[in-house]
């Protein structure tokens, strides 16, 4: 009976760890999914008192995005028989490259679809101006990468739509908030920092899409990848050889790195444009996405806590063999990020 115990203990070890390596496998090949960036297309209709020589004239601005160097694999498809007349050359930045076009063909009631999204795991965000000013917003997805514009718009809920998708896509963000759920045991000290996390990264992605604080994309995401690198090492330590930051006040610890990850939050969203006339709306949108996407997160994590915890009490294992593994994981996958992208800066 006893030897049984033992195997079946060992067993569970062994999955625990497999369950680490493959997260760590998925990380390491997942190491930049946080800056695959929709897509973004925007089609305006242009007014006859602009142009009186066609009734039916748009413009179409695309902005594609820029992945180690190279453009995705995607790009915009109108009917064949619109001539789309390029509008000046093509401007690249950072991370996007940037066209636009002047048609005549009536693309309020064309279909439009995205080439090579079906094999992409990013999204396209498409605005369409109509001529009274009203605005629609569509989200085209690898599931569904065709739409006609005389379809129902989602009003500025894509972008809520996208703050979920870019928090649960971005791993490094991931990994930091499943450190503080692992290193908080106490719920209401958990709830404090996690509010605190949420109020900074909130605080710095409303002042950067106001321009009012702007850091370039790849210190910031090394600094983000180092935050983690930190926390691990706080978490792999006993309590008592913790730093005093971490030990009294976490929120705090919690606050500043949140600072750091809403600077990575608007990257995405500066990348995508926020519309003029919904700027508010839009960036609330996108924030309330990034909270529900949290509040996802550290809910499948406290069930597979509470699963782990269930297994320890019946087969008398070590509740802290999960803690130190995961600080362990998270410590190395973190530091080959951290190494990675300051290389990258060079």
């Amino acid at each position: 009976m006893f030897r049984h115990m033992c195997s079946i203990r060992s067993k569970l070890l062994i999955a625990l760890w497999a369950l680490v390596a493959l997260l760590m496998s998925f990380f390491g090949s997942s190491l930049r999914a946080d800056e695959v960036r929709p897509a973004y297309l925007e089609i305006t209709y242009i007014s006859e008192l602009q142009i009186t020589d066609n009734p039916h004239s748009f413009d179409v601005l695309w902005k594609q995005p820029i992945v180690e160097n190279r453009r995705l694999p995607i790009e915009p498809i109108f009917p064949n028989h619109c001539e789309m007349q390029e509008v000046g050359p093509p401007s690249i930045t950072s991370s996007a490259l940037i066209r636009r076009w002047r048609t005549n063909c009536a693309l309020d009631q064309a279909d439009i679809s995205i080439k090579g999204l079906s094999t992409s795991i990013t999204d396209v965000l498409l605005r369409f101006i109509e001529g009274d000013g009203t605005v629609n917003n569509f989200i085209l997805r690898p599931t569904n990468p065709s739409i006609n514009l005389t379809t129902p718009s989602t009003t500025n809920v894509g972008y809520l739509v996208i703050g979920i998708e870019h928090l649960l896509a971005g791993i490094d963000h991931v990994l930091f908030v499943i450190g503080l759920v692992l290193f908080i045991r106490n719920p209401w000290s958990l709830l404090k920092t996690i509010t605190a996390f949420t109020v900074a990264h909130s605080i710095t992605l409303g002042l950067s899409i106001y321009d009012a604080v702007s850091l370039k994309q790849g210190p910031v995401e090394a600094v983000i990848a180092l935050s983690i690198v930190f926390l691990a090492r706080e978490l792999a330590q006993k309590p008592e050889q913790r730093s005093l930051l971490t030990q009294g006040q976490p929120w705090l610890m919690a606050f500043f790195f949140g600072l750091l990850h809403g600077l990575g939050f608007a990257g995405a969203l500066t990348d995508i444009g926020l519309p003029e006339d919904a700027i508010l709306s839009s960036l609330l949108l996108f924030n309330v996405g990034i909270e529900i996407g949290q509040l996802v997160i550290i809910g499948l994590f406290l069930c597979l806590a509470w699963l782990w915890k269930k297994l320890t009490q019946r087969f008398n294992l070590q509740e802290a063999y999960l803690y130190s593994t995961a600080a362990y994981g998270m410590g190395i996958v973190a530091t080959f990020w951290t190494i990675d992208r300051t290389l990258v800066l060079f």
